[in-house]
């Protein structure tokens, strides 16, 4: 027999985390090679983790809830033979030594803290382990919702909570320190040190109690799931954080859907792929944002950072009614076909569930077909850190005034509305005008004659 060792594989460059929803195999359950042993969960989404050995499921060295590191040893398998490396005694002996010291620091929290904390109310994603540390040091539910975090979408990690809790230490009470999180070529000096720790504390809105909602006989009341909850924390908190300004313009698109219809049997017959009118849109986006890399930034603190690569989101629908935005790496350097390839491609695994954690991280700045739907136009809420977000609207057949040198005319134009959202903090009306103008300008001037 020999002992194999399960550990979280490396699911991104950008992914150091997740969080174990639901044990799939039990100690005792047999397991083939290949096949799931548990789920688990980024900010985003969720994923299985196979087997890579066929044998018994010995130990969970992790429970359900709990945050565990890339790298790290979640299960226990014992195989036949000499399928796998066997442990050593010193690993063997760690693990169950590990599981005791943790059960131990546990108890002795529970023990220390009279009345736990209830972190319910947050409305960050807080993960099992910085609840832990936060009961731990007495960190209070309005302390950690100021603690400005350095994770994806303002998470805060272990790495932010012991920083506050030892500026704590050190009388530094006030909301935590951003200047970690800028650019290392910025030094803060000791002047602006002071400064920032005598500076009043920012004024933070605090969350209302909710509303009482009535309930009778025939009402059906269902949990959010863990995805929802997740997006409706994004939502509020990207409100509360930039300051959101629309601009909108109509583009006539009748060339684009002219030389659609005149390609698109040929296109899926060399290509393989559906050609639809996301890629397009898409490719005129990355034209626009290489004119005005403003837009493809993002806002950390008081620092602005300019982003090198242009790497556009795809909000997409999810069959449970949920949203997320898979993103397309390097768009500007795409052509046409690779853009539609990667719209489809991540389009479709969306749909499946079949989405890796890195499909959704980095993102720069994102585009939401409202369209989809028969929406004209919207305004779409900003993904953070991005500082934008476009919305492409339904393409209709509308009436206009057609211009040509021998006069004005009524015609049929096929036509569509852009919605740009964008962050008053850093972003103006004439870059934010200017920008959307840009991708119309792009989208009218389409070759019909160009080929694919």
């Amino acid at each position: 027999m020999a002992r194999f060792e399960l550990k979280l594989p490396k699911m991104g460059e950008s992914v150091a985390e997740a969080t174990i929803t639901n044990w799939l195999k039990e100690v005792g359950d047999k397991i083939e090679a290949d096949e799931a042993v548990l789920e688990i969960a980024t900010d985003k989404v969720d994923s299985e983790v196979p087997s890579e050995v066929s044998g018994i499921l010995v130990e969970q060295l992790f429970g359900k809830d709990d945050l565990v590191q890339v790298g790290q040893t979640i299960a226990i398998i014992e195989t036949e033979g000499g399928d796998a490396p066997a442990a050593t005694p010193a690993v063997e002996a760690a693990a169950p030594a590990e599981a005791v010291e943790i059960e131990k620091t546990i108890e002795a929290v529970k023990e220390e803290v009279a009345a736990p904390q209830d972190f319910s109310g947050s409305e960050k994603f807080l993960s099992p382990l910085v609840k832990n540390i936060a009961k731990e040091e007495g960190v209070s539910l309005a302390e950690l919702d100021n603690i400005q975090g350095s994770g994806k979408d303002a998470r805060v990690t272990k790495d932010d909570i012991l920083k506050y809790i030892e500026d704590r230490k050190a009388g530094v009470v006030q909301a935590p320190k951003v200047v970690e999180q800028a650019p290392k070529a910025v030094v803060e000096t000791p002047k602006a040190a002071v400064e920032t720790a005598k500076a009043p504390e920012p004024v933070v809105q605090k969350s209302q109690q909710a509303v009482p909602v009535s309930v009778n006989g025939g009402d059906e009341i269902i949990e959010m799931d863990r995805m929802r909850k997740l997006i409706s924390g994004y939502m509020v908190a990207s409100v509360q954080t930039s300051a959101h300004v629309q601009s909108f313009i109509e583009v006539d698109v009748t060339n684009i859907v002219k030389w659609r219809d005149k390609v698109k049997t040929a296109f899926e017959k060399r290509e393989g792929e559906k050609l639809t009118f996301t890629p397009i849109m898409m490719e005129a986006v990355a034209k626009a944002l290489k004119d005005f890399p403003g837009m493809n930034i993002s806002v950390d603190g008081e620092y602005i950072i300019k982003k090198k690569n242009i790497n556009l989101g795809m909000a997409a629908a999810l069959p449970n009614g949920n949203l997320i935005v898979p993103v397309i790496k390097n768009a500007d350097q795409l052509n046409l076909v690779g853009m539609a390839k990667a719209v489809n491609d991540l389009g479709n695994r969306a749909k499946a569930g079949k989405l890796k954690p890195d499909d959704t991280q980095g993102g720069t700045y994102t585009v939401t077909n409202v369209g989809t739907f028969g929406s004209v136009f919207g305004t779409p809420i900003i993904n953070q850190p991005q500082v934008g977000i476009l919305a492409l609207g339904a393409i209709r057949k509308v009436p206009a005034v057609i211009e040509t040198p021998e006069g004005d005319f009524i015609g049929i134009r096929q036509k569509m509305f852009l919605s740009h959202s964008y962050d008053h903090r850093v972003v103006d009306g004439a870059l934010g005008g200017s920008f959307v103008k840009r991708v119309a300008e792009y989208l009218e001037a389409f070759d019909i004659d160009r080929d694919f």
